[in-house]
């Protein structure tokens, strides 16, 4: 796909002067060449285009090029990508690997150096991303930002591992974005004065404004799983400059649906002013990151959208660097071949090994939450008997386990309320942070089978209920597919049908399944080695 001198004419929107005014855009190599105001007579809005400013492209369940093809369509022309699920798997390899297939595409992706892997000292990974790959990471161009440092503790308690990496990126002159949920007060001063600039996990209103005030950016989050946008979309109008938009993670299905202008059209909806819109979805991320992408002036890249009118909101055309990436709801870029790359090493389990025991007559149980990555606690009573029952469908209490896929070890195995499975099972090797196997399940046959599809074919999405067996498979990373993304798209959706036949009521079961295992965002979790309270930073005794 190549750029050719052309002329776009319609409504200009100059976000960054607050006007709208009729005109003409000569295009040439890939650059805007000039900007002339005249009278046209195309009714079509021609704005800078949209960018995730936090992403994981491996929670789409396709490779980066395959997501590039499936987000033009909507009007994104640049992500800020941090690779940390690929590297808990694969080290510095999987950020490489992420990098080099985004190249074969004409799309911005701006990834980061992860920070923080392992995520914890509390789970397995299946690798290290120690400060001298920072170093490396960061010395690379591709390479703009330090990503999430998700480890406030390290940065409150001054580890001298986590100061290494922040003086690291420092030196590179590169921005370092946080990863606090609930940090306020002093505590949030001190994680921002250590050089962290953004923040993607509040989850109220209050949290946002201590963040903003102390001088932190802040990202209005609309994923898959995490929903902050209502809660979070009234500061717009008040702190334009300060806020960007983002999805952190996007599954295949929602992404076919929309991405980045789905914010835009919510936004309008809720009121908020069209500039201030525009700053957050398409202006804040280049300021802030320093990004080389266009925003409609003579000389940027020519990274922009043709909409039809600003009610509708109907993406026409998206243009990449002056390359005609989407028209009409059809994406132009073309699939390419990928590569398998995993990290799998664990053999196929038997029923017995995910038995539930306990020793305790009131058990922790983790409450999943729909549309939220945090959990609760819940505390089950239990008659302590030779042969305790603890599946108890009447109150929502089934079992989970998480499946150490790095080594050949014992599934750990806990309760669970929130997924209202009433028979079956379900499970996934995405599986944030390390990326181990996590299952909810009825019984112990269904969750053995469902842990053993994805054992099998060294990754994906599975649902289990007696001989009935479903997979999405995910071979590279056991993150993402190898097909087209429409294809996953459509396997997903399937996928979520099963498990909701199942039972349960979630509105996207395996994206919150995703987030059970996620030790850095409270309240209690699971991981290979144990159950997790997130606040604390300790063991729960079960």
């Amino acid at each position: 796909m190549k750029s050719h001198s052309f002329t776009l004419s319609g409504n200009i929107i100059d976000v960054l002067h607050k006007k709208i005014y009729k005109g003409e855009i000569f295009i040439e190599n890939g650059r805007i060449a000039s900007i002339e105001p005249k009278e046209v007579e195309s009714e079509n809005y021609i704005l800078p285009g949209f960018i995730d400013a936090h992403v994981h492209i491996e929670s789409s369940m396709v490779v980066p090029s395959e997501f590039a093809r499936m987000a033009v369509v909507h009007g994104t022309v640049a992500t800020i990508s941090d690779p940390h699920e690929i590297a808990n798997v694969l080290g510095v390899k999987g950020v490489e690997y992420m990098i080099e297939n985004g190249k074969q595409v004409p799309f911005n992706f701006y990834f980061g150096a992860p920070s923080c892997v392992p995520a914890t000292t509390f789970e397995t990974a299946g690798a290290e991303v120690n400060s001298e790959d920072i170093e490396y990471l960061l010395s690379k161009p591709e390479i703009l930002y330090l990503a999430e440092m998700m480890n406030w503790p390290g940065v409150l308690y001054h580890d001298e591992l986590v100061y290494k990496k922040i003086l690291i990126a420092q030196k590179f002159n590169k921005k370092i974005d946080g990863h606090a949920p609930g940090l306020r007060g002093n505590q949030a001063k001190e994680y921002a004065a250590a050089g962290i600039t953004t923040d993607h996990e509040c989850f109220t209103k209050e949290e946002a404004l201590d963040k903003l005030a102390i001088g932190m950016k802040i990202l209005i989050r609309e994923g898959s799983a995490a929903k902050n946008f209502d809660e979070l979309i009234p500061l717009l109008n008040d702190y334009p400059d300060e806020i960007m938009f983002c999805s952190d993670d996007k599954h295949p299905d929602n992404l076919i649906e929309g991405h980045i202008n789905i914010l835009v059209k919510r936004a309008l909806a809720a009121g908020i002013d069209l500039f201030n819109i525009f700053k957050a979805a398409c202006i804040n991320p280049v300021l802030h990151y320093g990004l080389p992408v266009g925003l409609l002036r003579k000389n940027d890249y020519a990274d922009c959208i043709v909409i039809d009118n600003l009610k509708n909101f109907t993406i026409l055309q998206t243009y990449v660097k002056g390359v005609l990436v989407a028209e009409n709801g059809k994406s132009n870029v073309a699939s390419v071949d990928i590569p398998i790359i995993n990290n799998f090493d664990t053999s196929s389990k038997s029923a017995r090994e995910f038995d539930f025991k306990s020793d305790i007559s009131v058990i922790p149980v983790i409450h999943a939450l729909d549309g939220q990555i945090i959990t609760k606690q819940l505390d089950f009573t239990v008659e302590k008997e030779k042969n305790t029952e603890y599946i108890n469908f009447e109150k929502d209490i089934l079992q989970i386990a998480v499946v150490n896929r790095y080594a050949n070890v014992p599934p750990i195995v806990a309760l669970i309320h929130g997924f209202g499975l009433k028979t079956g099972a379900i499970a996934s090797s995405v599986a944030h942070d390390s990326h181990n196997i996590v299952v909810v399940g009825t019984n112990n046959e269904d969750i053995c089978q469902a842990v053993n599809l994805i054992i099998n074919h060294k990754g994906g999405i599975s649902a289990a209920k007696g001989s009935q067996q479903h997979i999405l498979k995910l071979p590279v990373a056991g993150l993402m597919s190898n097909l087209p993304g429409e294809v996953v798209g459509e396997q997903y959706t399937q996928m979520d049908k099963i498990a909701k036949e199942l039972g349960s009521k979630l509105s996207a079961p395996y994206m919150t399944l995703s987030f059970m295992a996620l030790l850095v965002i409270p309240k209690l979790k699971l991981s290979d080695k144990g159950l997790f309270d997130g606040e604390k930073f300790a063991w729960v005794e079960i």
